[in-house]
């Protein structure tokens, strides 16, 4: 019986910590950003992006990714929900970079110096595509060309 009451205090414990942690994991996961306004880009590569990620301007979260299509020129068409807090330049460009070597990938928006600020629904022409991991190793292997020609 004195056993039973023990493991069952412990278990209540271990309980109440895993519950304390999932809360805690949920709370810092960063802010969630539900209002604001949508501007657009095209991407000849997005791998590795997905609804949700990250959009950063010098490091600082501006935004998210609302949705990922193909366009009639089947080149990746991102929209991207930015806080209206925040007012980017339209000489601004878009890339997609990594968090790290192995991180998550997110749009980073390097700011422009004009004094003319996107409007909703307006497209960001200077982009740079996702770098692919794979085939950067895949042009090392094979000396620098990764199509062999006879």
């Amino acid at each position: 019986m004195k056993g039973n009451v023990l493991e069952s205090i412990i278990g209540a414990v271990v309980l109440i910590v895993a519950v304390f942690f999932i809360y805690f994991a949920y709370v810092s996961s960063g802010e969630k950003i539900k209002e604001g306004y949508v501007i657009t880009a095209r991407f000849d590569d997005v791998s590795g992006l997905a609804a949700g990620s990250d959009v950063k301007m010098n490091g600082i979260k501006v935004g998210i990714v609302k949705s990922l299509r193909l366009d009639e020129n089947y080149q990746a068409k991102i929209e991207l929900l930015i806080k209206d807090s925040i007012k980017i330049p339209t000489d601004s460009s878009l890339s997609i970079t990594t968090d790290g070597l192995m991180g998550n990938k997110f749009v980073s928006i390097a700011a422009g110096f004009s004094d003319e600020k996107l409007k909703p629904n307006e497209e960001v022409e200077l982009t740079r595509s996702a770098v692919n991991l794979e085939k950067l190793i895949d042009k090392f292997a094979l000396g620098g060309d990764s199509k062999k020609e006879d």
